[in-house]
């Protein structure tokens, strides 16, 4: 009887050891679990519950956790998802998967960006893993600003144990045209622009280095200074096209808030445009901020009324492209 009680004592001591050696490497991970990491961070802000749902769409999560990093990642307010028609968490969940995970891969970068670090210039270019990326660090009156692909940044280098956290005011767009040219192209509203740009032979300048910026009027405003078809844009003469097309494009790369940040007291600027000649650009005021603005109008030499914009800032991979409601004139 001795005998049996000295064996299941031991029996009990080699149990209690191996189970304390086995509740000491529990203690031990739950020691060494960081959560601290930038999907960690993300998913504990409630204002970015949308983009958290984003990176576990993708399993841009896991790489994020399981990753030494430095990463920056670009989180989109959930105001910034509303606006760009996700119904919130839920709303990316349910959204197109690919799409979802090219928005993601987007706003990931590899390597640590502090943008407020960043030369004062516009649009420095970035990469992501989604491509690439313009930022812009400007000084608003007493106000420091940076913007990403002309939106802008709200709450800048929130630490992560592996990286860094910018909120942005707006869902990046992943550009997928290499050339503005096929930007323009594949907008189904610019179709008349787009056969005047190939009928004057400017297609194929703006297809070249770049980068450029184009105001493309939207196919009524062509219809109403006479530009009624394709057919009719043929048999005009290239040349009066090449005028008129020129007249809408920038020498260089110009997001709508670049002329926000660099427009003076006056609210008004002239932009140079390809052929020579200047348009006027105005800010229009946000009603609900004092002092902000949240647009421009444009105003060639011959226009009587302010051109809107009905589209702005689709990048591609050599400029970027506005669409607007009325064509730009050099004459009345």
């Amino acid at each position: 009887m001795a005998h049996l009680y000295k064996k299941n004592t031991l029996f009990s001591l080699i149990l209690m050891t191996i189970l304390g050696a086995s509740c000491s490497k529990e203690d031990q991970k739950k020691n060494e679990y960081d959560n601290n990491k930038i999907n960690l961070v993300i998913a504990d802000n409630f204002n970015l519950s949308a983009f958290s749902a984003a990176l576990k769409r993708s399993g841009l999560d896991k790489s994020l956790q399981e990753g030494q990093g430095p990463y920056t990642v670009l989180a989109p307010s959930d105001a910034a998802f509303s606006a760009a028609g996700y119904t919130g968490a839920v709303g990316v969940m349910t959204a197109n998967p690919t799409i979802i995970s090219r928005i993601a891969n987007y706003h990931t970068l590899d390597g640590k960006y502090e943008l407020n670090k960043l030369p004062f210039l516009f649009n420095q270019e970035l990469r992501s893993r989604g491509g690439k990326l313009y930022a812009t660090h400007w000084i608003k009156g007493q106000d420091t600003i940076l913007t990403l692909n002309g939106s802008r940044v709200i709450s800048k280098n929130i630490p992560a144990s592996n990286g860094l956290i910018q909120v942005v005011n707006r869902v990046l767009t992943p550009y997928l045209h290499d050339l503005l040219g096929d930007a323009i192209a594949a907008e189904a509203s610019t179709t008349l622009f787009t056969q005047a740009l190939r009928s004057s032979g400017v297609l194929q300048t703006i297809n070249e280095a770049g980068p450029y910026t184009i105001f493309a009027p939207n196919n009524d405003a062509m219809q109403a200074i006479g530009y009624s078809s394709i057919e009719q844009i043929n048999n005009t003469d290239p040349a009066v096209l090449k005028r008129f097309v020129n007249y809408h494009i920038v020498k260089d790369r110009r997001f709508i808030y670049d002329y926000i940040l660099s427009t003076g007291p006056s609210n008004m600027s002239l932009q140079s445009m390809l052929d020579g000649n200047s348009v006027t650009m105005t800010l229009v005021p946000d009603e609900s901020a004092a002092g902000s603005f949240k647009g421009i109008t444009l105003k060639g030499i011959g226009n009587t009324a302010q051109v809107k914009l009905l589209k702005q800032d689709v990048l591609s991979g050599n400029g970027v492209l506005h669409i607007i409601d009325a064509a730009l004139r050099i004459t009345q």
